[in-house]
């Protein structure tokens, strides 16, 4: 986190159980959320770790989404970081409806005036077409709009969530966050996006498929 500056780091399928908050030999704060019970499933689980920021409080919202809220330099104003894993496209319709509907819920439930950031592992693809969403993307995404991405641009439209990945132009290997095992497939399904009144936080969004230790 030190190398790359980072303030808050978003992981997904940790598969990690349970619900904990824990202090790394290192200092930095984990947070993180997944299955709970006896003999829980190590599967799915997500996971927050600020390293700059100021810790309000969190919530965890079952083994998918983990929301966490900051202090900010602005009086006043927190920012509510919703790290979440999407099923992927070919789950089944009931499932998939069940997630958006809960992370609609969770985002409707953060004030309009702190900056509120949705991120990464979405496996959704929402192209470079944006029409009908001019408001919310830019004409710099990958790949051919799925049904998890008509679901993600629905969202981010109904909520003026801009999805910053879509706004900036970069080689095709700056966005490419997901490769196929046989290196013949790339796609953007990982995001970063932000209500559109922070629009001009974001100064750029690039994804890294890999990063040196």
């Amino acid at each position: 986190m030190r190398r790359y500056n980072l303030e808050v780091l978003g992981i997904s399928e940790t598969h990690w159980t349970q619900v904990r908050q824990r202090r790394l030999a290192s200092g930095e704060l984990l947070l993180y959320s997944g299955h709970e019970g006896e003999n829980a499933p190590h599967t799915q689980g997500v996971a927050l770790m600020p390293f700059k920021q100021v810790l309000i409080g969190w919530e965890s919202h079952g083994p998918r989404i983990i929301k966490a809220s900051f202090k900010t330099k602005e009086e006043g104003i927190l920012m509510n970081v919703i790290q979440y894993y999407a099923p992927t496209n070919d789950y089944n319709e009931d499932d998939k409806d069940h997630f958006y509907d809960r992370v609609q819920s969770i985002v409707e439930k953060c004030p309009t005036k702190d900056l509120t950031i949705l991120m990464r592992d979405l496996n959704a693809k929402v192209e470079m077409e944006n029409t009908e969403y001019e408001d919310i993307m830019g004409r710099h995404g990958l790949g051919e709009r799925n049904g998890n991405g008509e679901r993600f641009a629905n969202l981010c439209a109904f909520n003026k969530l801009v999805i910053g990945g879509t706004i900036f132009p970069h080689k095709r290997i700056h966005k490419t966050t997901w490769t196929s095992p046989d290196h013949t497939t790339q796609n953007q399904i990982d995001h970063i996006c932000t209500n559109k009144k922070f629009r001009r936080t974001i100064e750029d969004a690039v994804g890294r498929s890999r990063l040196r230790r």
